[in-house]
């Protein structure tokens, strides 16, 4: 249910271009002028796939941050009053992933009254970059103003989340895809990382280390499009924060295999736990960095 949730706030999104032709051609993803996407590999079909697998849902993170005690905190969200500011395809779909993030967070606490502010600027960057008309606003207005109607938001994301990226794919449109990812991950990251700051905590640490294998993934998805200038730059912040986790060390520990019974068949299943080593320092470090490279994108 969690690692699904991930994916219904990636379809918040991602939903408005399963069915949009074109965008406006105002710099990154016009279909005729990206550099990004014309020189670029086609993506495995797996393999944005096999990435939101491994990144921790916003609403896990929030969960996690819930778990340990830690009070909401409006301070921690990016202001919906910076849309302006967005005057680049790049910046706007980027921003859609902040947004949804945040929307994670906000319905982890209840906050179903700021999760309309939300949907509304996310609405009004997909409106900017030409496929806000695919938007279901009233539909998932109406869903998200009641906790009690998430799984309906679930099925419409899981029966439309492959749906969406392969389109995005076959229409050299993957770029889009990457940036909305990269920022519903930033976004989780300087969550979790700022809560840390203020209640240090075993569990948050080693979420925070865990970062390391995943951060990497992430790296390689994006540099598929480094000979955009855009995302070039991008690559260049996230830099500072992969050489950050490259002194986190995590080792696998093997448990006792367990017997369990499954359709009528005996299924083994060997348990195992990452165990992460991770000082105070580096993750001191990471809180700086990851604080002033997403500050940096969300201006």
């Amino acid at each position: 249910m969690i690692k699904n949730t991930f994916i219904l706030l990636l379809a918040l999104v991602l939903i408005v271009s399963c069915k949009s032709g074109s965008t406006k051609n105002n710099g990154e993803f016009g279909e005729d002028d990206s550099t990004a996407v014309k020189n670029s590999l086609p993506l495995a079909n797996d393999a944005m796939q096999d990435l939101v697998k491994n990144i921790s849902s916003p609403v896990e993170m929030a969960s996690l941050i819930k778990s340990i005690g830690a009070p909401f905190s409006q301070k921690y969200l990016a202001t919906t009053k910076n849309t302006d500011n967005y005057n680049t395809a790049f910046s706007k779909a980027f921003n859609l992933g902040i947004f949804s993030a945040d929307m994670g967070y906000l319905n982890m606490y209840g906050k179903t009254s700021s999760v309309m502010q939300y949907i509304t600027a996310i609405k009004g960057l997909a409106d900017d970059i030409n496929i806000g008309q695919f938007f279901d606003f009233s539909t998932l207005k109406r869903l998200a103003s009641n906790n009690e109607n998430l799984d309906s938001l679930m099925y419409i994301a899981v029966h439309s989340y492959n749906k969406m990226d392969n389109y995005l794919n076959s229409n050299k449109r993957s770029n889009l895809s990457a940036l909305m990812v990269t920022g519903v991950y930033m976004e989780s990251l300087f969550l979790i990382t700022q809560v840390y700051k203020e209640i240090p905590n075993q569990k948050l640490a080693d979420n925070i280390g865990e970062q390391k294998n995943i951060f990497s993934q992430l790296l390689l998805i994006l540099s598929n499009y480094k000979s955009d200038p855009y995302f070039a730059n991008l690559i260049t912040k996230l830099d500072v924060l992969k050489k950050d986790l490259e002194p986190v060390k995590i080792t696998i520990e093997k448990g006792e295999p367990e017997s369990i019974e499954e359709n009528g068949m005996l299924r083994i299943v060997q348990h195992e736990r990452s165990v992460v080593a991770i000082t105070p320092a580096i993750i001191k470090q990471i809180i700086t960095d990851t604080e002033i490279v997403r500050n940096a994108l969300i201006l």
